[in-house]
């Protein structure tokens, strides 16, 4: 029998991120009693994660249960929940919560119907898998989203999993989630172009080389990106761009092209081309280059392919090198979840 306050949950996903959270939950004195895994992957984590759990068909883990954890891919949420509605699974005063960074709880409105209780509630982290993640969890910001008399047990449930809760609005989820995958993804892709470079330049350990620099790069932009629009994690940009070195700057894409010839990667290119510019529009606006040092950078880049507009950078200034050209701009900005079939892995 629970012990009173505690839950009966049932974990729907043993993947990276519902195997990781159904086990902090138990260490939070609820009861994990049941979870779904078809792939053996997802059977694995769970006997690793959740010993003793039994493993049952989705069905029968919702049923009975005081909390049903939905961990399954974004793409594969609604038509569960709507499945699960269709055959009477969910029931009254059940808490049902997803962790899918996309979508708030408009995705639950079946939950919602029979009058069960939809949250919400996205870990700002990657998983993997492992106990290593629990000690991840101890601060970390989880996004928590829900109707306004709900709002206070998301909030409850976060902080028994030792993150800090973030009341995010439901229309809002998508950017949110954008932003996250635009870091955390894209940071990865950034690291293997350099890596890759260094490479092919003779370095024989690039993640070594790379380590202090980036972790210094990376701290610096953190600590300064304290305001609310994010854009103060522009002033520690060091570099080409910063001194406003446009000759350096073509000189990079001269030796990144022939490396892209030799070797096949035309994204390191591409890429380095695409963040040059958009670090010069930033520099620009946060007035750490003029606008004459501005053009030669983005001369210096070449165009981007297709249509060469990126829309307004920020506080209103255009994208393009065209624009700073011809208008004189000034100075300025988951789960190897069963639901989603076999491989499929949930992170931020």
């Amino acid at each position: 029998m629970t012990a009173p306050g505690r839950l009966e949950v049932g974990v729907v996903g043993a993947g990276r991120v519902g195997a990781v959270l159904g086990r902090a939950l138990a260490e939070a004195g609820h009861r994990v009693r049941a979870v779904s895994a078809i792939s053996q992957a997802s059977r694995d984590r769970a006997e690793a994660l959740l010993p003793g759990v039994p493993v049952r068909d989705v069905p029968d883990v919702v049923t009975g249960a005081d909390l049903v954890l939905l961990a399954v891919p974004d793409d594969a949420l609604a038509g569960l929940v709507a499945g699960l509605a269709e055959v009477g699974a969910w029931t009254a005063g059940q808490i049902v919560v997803h962790t899918a960074g996309r979508f708030g709880t408009g995705v639950l409105a079946p939950v919602r119907a029979v009058g069960a209780l939809p949250l919400a509630i996205h870990p700002a982290m990657t998983f993997t898998g492992t106990s290593l993640d629990l000690t991840r969890l101890v601060g970390c910001s989880f996004a928590v989203t829900a109707p306004e008399p709900v709002l206070p047990i998301g909030q409850a449930l976060v902080v028994e999993l030792g993150g800090e809760p973030v009341v995010l609005a439901e229309e809002a989820r998508g950017l949110y989630h954008a932003a996250l995958a635009h870091g955390a993804n894209h940071l990865v892709v950034l690291v293997a172009q350099a890596a890759q470079a260094l490479a092919a330049a003779g370095v024989p350990d690039p993640g070594r080389m790379l380590t202090p620099l980036l972790e210094a790069a990376l701290d610096g932009a953190l600590r300064a990106a304290s305001g609310a629009d994010g854009t103060g994690a522009i002033s520690a940009l060091t570099g080409p761009v910063r001194r406003g070195d446009a000759g350096t700057v073509r000189e990079h894409e001269e030796a990144l092209t022939a490396f892209a010839a030799a070797s096949g990667a035309v994204d390191v290119v591409t890429g380095y081309r695409a963040l040059a510019r958009a670090a010069t529009v930033r520099a620009l606006a946060a007035g750490q280059v003029d606008a004459s040092a501005a053009a030669a950078l983005l001369d210096a880049t070449g165009p981007l392919p297709g249509p060469d507009a990126a829309g307004p950078g920020p506080a209103g200034m255009p994208g393009g090198a065209g624009s700073l050209n011809d208008e004189g701009a000034g100075p300025g900005e988951g789960p190897d979840d069963d639901a989603g079939g076999p491989g499929r892995e949930e992170d931020a």
